[in-house]
């Protein structure tokens, strides 16, 4: 077993030896074979049957294109406008695709995923940080919280503590029991504390923004999927006293009467539900998982025994409710269904753990680049800046060095007017609530120039993004150069077209060839229409397309046989119209209508023959500039890792 693993260990060590060792050199650059395989990965992913071979012949186009594309480089071509424009708008367009570290969030997919398969039955102690006026009140908190913890280590109830103890108004009623929950229910951080937690078990207090909480595992079970049902709610308007109740229930009393009676569910929910949003669309729900609602109507929902079940009316903190089941949608447990774990990514991206994969590129250009805070006055710092602001006298802030560096991330340094503009810009907290405090704003303001430099630099932190780049730069460099030398003068070169043409005509020959329409249709459905109807009536082919232009495109031209879509090997005749073939890749279907045939060769015509003539002008071109080319950058292989990536 040792031999095994060290054998393995050996192995894999000269792969990675091998794949970072240069492939071949041209000139003084290089190119090493994990940037070639990357490559040719890309480009060949259908299976070949000789691998070495499709390698190899990669290779010698692979290495053209290098050649090509350096000189460009060396031309200057990448300083020209339009192509500084083009790679500076792709750059803006993706660089927020970037912006998080993308093995963080796959692991945050992926752990969503599986909390989804799951639900969690807990209960909730909340011990607020404010007082009853609303103000902060840290030590009373604590207090608190010594006390509940105190009450648990002796193995008192979860249950009466909560009732006695939780600030969470609900905990009167329901004892803090805030039923199944299921992925996304709870922000992120109570979320991780509620799925970590053991069956039986109750967490350590965990400290957010609003105060304490401690949650009690109180059972687990399968995730039963999502519900889709509909309503009737019969709110209770505000101030409703328990006479007003009383009414609400004899109204849903004869509602449910109706209902079994046979009277019709979205008809009477149009008319009488309150939940205007629903009822307008007969008191359809949005299907719903576990945890989304109030308990007490999840509970009575789900316990509906199948499809079509009315519940009897039932009263919440809303109002009464009349709900129908109408299907249980199971949930996905398949890892591999792209559209449930797309879902889940959107839905994640929308939560608050989406800032954890930023956090991890934070603290990654923090380690790479370096953060530097300068020595300054603090106090200082505060008058000064809230002077400027407020319009408040200096104070100690005249003594300030009114352009100051605050804080510096690699080569970039912020400095004084820099900062007042940020906390001009971003000094009120985004709910609106008011001002942020001081520390908050320098916290926020350093974590915003640190992305502002990350993006500026990503290159140098993110391979992927500097991959794209730059096969986005070299596709524009390549083809700038092969419309300078090759494309342009190939088609503009009229007198070489025809000295071409005269030295050998008979090499432009037209094999057996045809006059024909050929229809390219965009799937096979219309192309069956399409044929149909122009086999009704050919000669007007045109009028026979028109209702489907949108999904036909045809092309009148001479084709020679082998370019003309058939089923068939049979000859083609005058007035035939061939079958439909369809292409297996993407559904798409073609068929043409022959208008004449030419079963002998002739003679092309040079302005026939043009095509076929620029082709030829072009490789003759592109021929002799490569030649130049590995005159001007030596190429050599390394055949040894060319036969070890070949394997």
């Amino acid at each position: 077993m040792i031999k095994k693993s060290l054998l393995l260990f050996v192995a894999c060590g000269m792969a990675a030896i091998t794949y970072s060792q240069t492939l071949f050199s041209y000139g003084k650059h290089s190119v090493d074979a994990k940037e070639f395989l990357r490559a040719y990965n890309k480009n060949n992913t259908q299976s070949v049957a000789n691998k070495e071979a499709s390698i190899k012949e990669y290779l010698d186009l692979y290495i053209n294109s290098r050649l090509k594309i350096q000189d460009a480089y060396d031309r200057g071509y990448d300083t020209l406008s339009q192509i500084k424009n083009e790679v500076a708008s792709l750059r803006s367009q993706i660089l927020d695709n970037y912006m998080i570290d993308p093995a963080t969030a796959d692991k945050l997919v992926q752990e969503a995923f599986q909390r989804s398969l799951v639900d969690v039955h807990i209960a909730h102690i909340f011990i607020s940080s404010k007082n009853a006026l609303g103000a902060a009140d840290t030590v009373a908190a604590k207090k608190k919280l010594n006390e509940v913890s105190d009450r648990l280590k002796k193995g008192d109830n979860f249950l009466s503590v909560a009732e006695q103890f939780s600030d969470d108004p609900s905990a009167r009623e329901n004892k803090g029991d805030i039923g199944y929950i299921t992925v996304f229910t709870l922000p992120y951080e109570l979320e991780t504390v509620a799925y970590s937690t053991p069956v039986g078990s109750y967490s350590e207090p965990y400290r957010s923004k609003s105060g304490y909480h401690i949650f009690k595992n109180l059972g687990e079970r399968k995730d039963p999927g999502k519900m889709r049902a509909q309503q009737i709610l019969l709110a209770f308007p505000p101030g409703a006293d328990e006479n007003m109740k009383k009414q609400i229930a004899r109204l849903a009393d004869s509602l449910y009467t109706r209902i079994m009676a046979g009277d019709d569910f979205a008809k009477l929910a149009s008319s009488f539900s309150n939940d205007y949003l629903t009822a307008a669309n007969g008191g359809t729900i949005p299907d719903f998982p576990i945890g989304r609602y109030n308990p007490v109507f999840e509970e009575t929902v789900w316990a509906l025994p199948k499809d079509g079940a009315v519940s009897k009316p039932f009263a919440t903190s809303y109002g009464y409710h009349i709900v129908k089941r109408i299907a249980v949608i199971p949930t996905i447990t398949n890892p591999n269904d792209n559209a449930n774990m797309e879902e889940i990514r959107q839905r994640a991206m929308n939560d608050s753990r989406w800032q954890i994969p930023g956090d991890v590129i934070f603290n990654h250009v923090i380690k790479k680049a370096g953060l530097k805070i300068f020595t300054y006055d603090n106090a200082a710092l505060w008058a000064y800046t809230d002077s400027l602001i407020d319009r408040r006298p200096l104070g100690i802030g005249k003594n300030i060095d009114k352009n100051a560096p605050l804080f510096q991330i690699g080569d970039s340094t912020l400095k004084m007017p820099q900062w007042i503009n940020y906390v001009q810009t971003y000094r009120f907290k985004p709910d609106g609530s008011g001002l942020k405090s001081h520390e908050q704003i320098m916290e926020d303001c350093i974590h915003a120039t640190v992305l502002s430099y990350y993006r500026k630099h990503m290159e140098q932190y993110n391979d992927e993004f500097r991959y794209q780049m730059d096969e986005f730069r070299d596709g524009n460099l390549f083809f700038e150069i092969m419309q300078r030398e090759v494309w342009n003068k190939s088609q503009s070169d009229s007198v070489k077209l025809v000295a071409l043409y005269e030295k050998d005509p008979k090499k432009y020959m037209w094999k057996q060839s045809a006059d024909a329409i050929i229809f390219f249709c965009s799937d096979q459905g219309i192309s069956g229409l399409v044929y149909d109807a122009v086999k009704k009536d050919p000669d007007n082919w045109k009028k026979a397309i028109s209702p489907y232009s949108e999904k036909v495109v045809s092309d009148s031209n001479r084709y020679e046989w082998s370019q003309i879509p058939s089923a068939s090997a049979a000859p083609f005749t005058k007035g035939m119209l061939t079958e439909p073939v369809i292409n297996n890749n993407d559904n798409t279907a073609s068929f043409a209508y022959i208008l004449n045939v030419f079963p002998q060769p002739m003679q092309r015509t040079f302005s026939e023959a043009k095509g076929q003539l620029i082709n030829d002008y072009q490789k003759q071109l592109e021929d002799v500039w490569l030649k130049k080319l590995k005159k001007k950058y030596p190429v050599v292989i390394n055949q040894k890792v060319l036969a070890e990536i070949s394997k």
